[in-house]
């Protein structure tokens, strides 16, 4: 049961780097939150440097895929990012600004190494991550006033990604915390999952595209 689950994570969240890197280039955009995308990044350097350290893991192979895709999704956010952003975002500002981000998800993920050791911060820094993301990808999906970079695919998969793990920590392993944590991320999930079929069924024209500025070079 537990590879099972394990497996099923794993190739839910690949779907969903895999579409998004797909959607990102489609729409000339990025299609994953950069907080939430920063924080998973370092999750899966981290974790994966530390499977492999204790020899070859399921976890430790989906982790470097991961790894691997989120590496083009960065690309999407560094290429694309920038345009979505106001006019007095020059392009040395947004250097700076993606740099801070990126180097604060890695500094997260060593503060909950540091104080719950690799077992509970591993566990605890995903859930966390994954809950502030599914919001962020509801508050993305009413920034750009629709879908706009965004698919059902990547919510469909994020959900299932998420609940494996939750019965697999959260009921298997008996995680209170895990559980509560895992629960609210499917409400989330769910209820975006329920925008993006309501963007589906609208008319275009019900939907605004919010406009989006050129910044200056």
């Amino acid at each position: 049961m537990d590879l099972f689950l394990t497996l099923v994570s794993g190739v839910a969240w690949t779907v969903v780097y895999i579409e998004a890197i797909r959607v990102g280039l489609r729409d000339r955009t990025y299609a994953m939150p950069v907080a939430a995308l920063a924080l998973n990044f370092a999750w899966e350097v981290i974790y994966a440097a530390g499977e492999f350290a204790t020899g070859i893991s399921a976890q430790g192979v989906v982790n470097v895929v991961w790894a691997v895709a989120d590496v083009a999704i960065i690309w999407t956010y560094l290429r694309f990012g920038r345009a979505e952003l106001p006019e007095f975002v020059t392009r040395p500002l947004f250097a700076a600004w993606s740099a801070l981000v990126f180097a604060t998800g890695f500094a997260v993920q060593w503060l909950f190494l540091a104080h719950f050791g690799t077992h509970d911060a591993s566990r605890y820094s995903a859930f966390l991550q994954n809950l502030l993301m599914s919001g962020l990808f509801i508050a993305l999906y009413a920034d750009r006033r629709g879908p706009h970079g965004q698919s059902l695919v990547i919510a469909v998969a994020k959900w299932l990604g998420t609940l494996a793990p939750t019965l697999l920590f959260g009921v298997v392993e008996d995680s209170p915390f895990i559980l509560g944590l895992g629960v609210m991320c499917s409400v989330f999930d769910l209820a975006y999952i329920g925008l993006l079929l309501r963007g589906r069924a609208a008319p275009a024209g019900d939907l605004p595209v919010r406009s989006r500025p050129v910044p200056s070079r």
